[in-house]
């Protein structure tokens, strides 16, 4: 590795979408049907591996969704493929969650149907929430500083880690 701080490596990552997806299993038993909807780009690669771990043992079926979102704008949002949400259980997935301002953005377009549930699902939480956003799962949460910024490091289909500058 380099001269960045992990403090979550590749395997622990592994270990804690691991986790993630037995405590999905857990709150989704008797569900026939989950939706990953990733927001694009990271939150997608983790939806990704999440239905990855999901697939062996989840009974029902994966859906996977792309959530595409103007982080700066939040004007721009837009799911796809484009599907039924009606009645189904839905998990959005990050990567880093600060504010909760993305997630509840990105939960938006979903409202205009009437899902079964909407589930959150980060890798890191960070503890300064400025919108009513509870992560349902979460990888770990990290106490930080408004000056302090994580980065979750992707390569491809695979997350290297993360680390804060």
């Amino acid at each position: 590795m380099s001269s960045k701080n992990y403090f979550l490596t590749k395997e622990v990552v592994q270990k804690k979408l691991q986790r993630m997806a037995y405590e999905i299993l857990e709150r989704n038993a008797d569900e026939d049907e989950i939706i990953l909807a990733g927001i694009k780009d990271n939150g997608l690669v983790i939806a990704k591996k999440m239905a990855e771990l999901l697939q062996p043992v989840y009974k029902g079926q994966i859906n996977l969704m792309e959530i595409s979102i103007d982080k700066k704008g939040l004007s721009e949002i837009s799911l796809s493929p484009a599907m039924d949400l009606n009645d189904k259980v839905i998990i959005v997935a990050d990567d880093v969650v600060n504010e909760g301002r993305t997630l509840l953005y990105a939960i938006k377009p979903m409202l205009s149907f009437f899902p079964k549930k909407i589930q959150t699902l980060v890798l890191v939480e960070r503890t300064h929430k400025a919108f009513p956003v509870t992560s349902d799962y979460v990888g770990l949460s990290v106490a930080t500083t408004f000056q302090e910024h994580i980065i979750v490091e992707v390569d491809g289909d695979e997350i290297n880690g993360a680390y804060m500058i």
